[in-house]
């Protein structure tokens, strides 16, 4: 992986985790799942773990096949993703058609994407307030067992700095 540093976000709901302890925790998490951490498994998460901007899954196949010298079809990785997505350690950014670490695995948080539309880093928030207003809506709307997915773009600070 190439975080150098392990970094322990407090939250008044949940830790977020960086580096070495990111790894630690996805795998405590997915076995917590019931799920096993393979090789295969734990190369995947590294690979999506050390991207600052979301990753495709050809993306991670292309960085998993360079790691183990053998070709990953990118049938396995998605297979994979979609594995991380339902137990919480990648979320699926749907306007990029992309996956980046859960930085709390473990903890059920519905995120909201900051997309920049410069570099294509992806930063998440939690705003529980207005999550929860959004499942508010569609319950009231007759909709159950809702997850809000929300994305803004726009640009970040550091490429908005060189905008006039």
């Amino acid at each position: 992986m190439s975080a150098t540093h392990d970094h322990v976000h407090e939250h008044p709901r949940h830790r977020e985790y960086s580096g070495e302890g990111l790894v630690i925790a996805a795998r405590n998490a997915l076995e917590t799942a019931g799920e096993q951490w393979t090789e295969m498994r734990g190369d995947v998460f590294d690979a999506l773990a050390g991207r600052a901007k979301p990753a495709s899954a050809y993306d991670i196949a292309e960085a998993v096949s360079k790691a183990r010298d053998k070709r990953v079809a990118a049938n396995s990785v998605y297979r994979i993703l979609d594995l991380f997505v339902r137990t919480n350690l990648a979320r699926r950014v749907e306007s990029a058609n992309a996956y980046i670490a859960n930085p709390h695995p473990g903890c059920r948080h519905d995120c909201i994407f900051l997309i920049c539309d410069g570099c294509g880093k992806a930063v998440h928030i939690d705003d529980d307030r207005l999550t929860g207003a959004l499942i508010q809506a569609a319950r009231e709307a007759g909709f159950a067992d809702v997850r809000p997915v929300v994305e803004l773009r726009g640009m970040c600070g550091e490429c908005s700095s060189g905008v006039e």
